[in-house]
């Protein structure tokens, strides 16, 4: 990457789709999140998307996430379930360029080779020139080749996990469908407490306290996200979570204002 150290925005699954019907886009929230995107003005951001109601149910239907197990629909299964990641890309692709934003996307599937499950092989080439020239990266959950499983699911968590440790992130903001961290599901309790800050021992704690997604998810959830942080976080890289379906909540956390969320450091 340049010299500047990037900063990563998540886009949630949860946040840009309604996880509740398949492949249902919230078109509005994604126009305004590239309104926010363009607001921050930020010449080192990397932006990855979650798949929402457009790659997890393919995803599961055919068993991507577990690999290739000799079925041939499976194959249609991968290759749909690609498809179905590039036209939720699409309409946030559309958003970024209607804002005058030069972002170009980055399909994982055609530089990430993993061995079960974890990534083995980035090819970077693109991103290099890419920082270079000051454009802004956009990718996404994808289906990957897997030199063991034969393909597997490469979700968002993991790029922004990945990406951080590799080019030494600034920062991370997550953008999803709650603000922030909470003790239980805030959907289903109206008592759940939210999380304002969180160290590396507490995030540690609450990992394996935290709920199933609701709606279909292959990547485990919250606490599949949880899990992909620790490691980010125990590298000294400051996280944001906070809601993405709340105007300018991304906007304030990507320009370091304070913002109605959880923020998680190493101490």
């Amino acid at each position: 990457m340049n010299d500047a150290r990037p900063i990563i925005l998540k886009l949630g699954g949860s946040a840009i789709t309604d996880k509740a019907e398949e492949a249902k886009p919230r078109t509005d929230i994604i126009n305004r999140l590239a309104e926010e995107i363009k607001r921050a003005d930020l010449d080192n951001l990397i932006v990855v998307h979650g798949g929402g109601s457009f790659g997890h149910p393919t995803a599961a239907k055919y068993g991507i996430k577990d690999g290739y197990k000799e079925d041939p629909t499976q194959k249609f299964g991968f290759a749909e379930t690609h498809h179905m990641m590039t036209v939720l890309n699409g309409l946030v692709m559309d958003a970024l360029i209607w804002h005058e934003i030069p972002a170009v996307s980055i399909a994982p599937s055609n530089c990430f080779v993993t061995e079960n499950c974890k990534v083995k092989f980035f090819d970077e080439t693109v991103m290099k020139n890419m920082a270079k020239l000051i454009f802004t990266p956009v990718l996404y959950g994808d289906v990957v080749f897997d030199e063991k499983l034969g393909f597997t699911v490469l979700s968002g968590d993991q790029l922004v996990a990945y990406l951080a440790l590799k080019y030494k992130a600034q920062k991370i903001v997550i953008g999803t469908d709650t603000d922030g961290l909470f003790d239980c599901d805030p959907k289903t309790n109206p008592e759940a407490k939210p999380f304002k800050k969180l160290n590396l021992k507490e995030l540690k704690e609450l990992q394996p306290k935290l709920g199933k997604a609701q709606g279909t998810d292959v990547t485990g959830g919250m606490a599949g996200k949880i899990a992909e942080l620790i490691p980010v976080v125990e590298a000294g890289i400051h996280v944001t979570i906070t809601g993405a379906t709340k105007g300018l909540s991304i906007y304030r956390a990507l320009t370091d204002q304070s913002v109605l969320g959880t923020e998680i450091e190493k101490a």
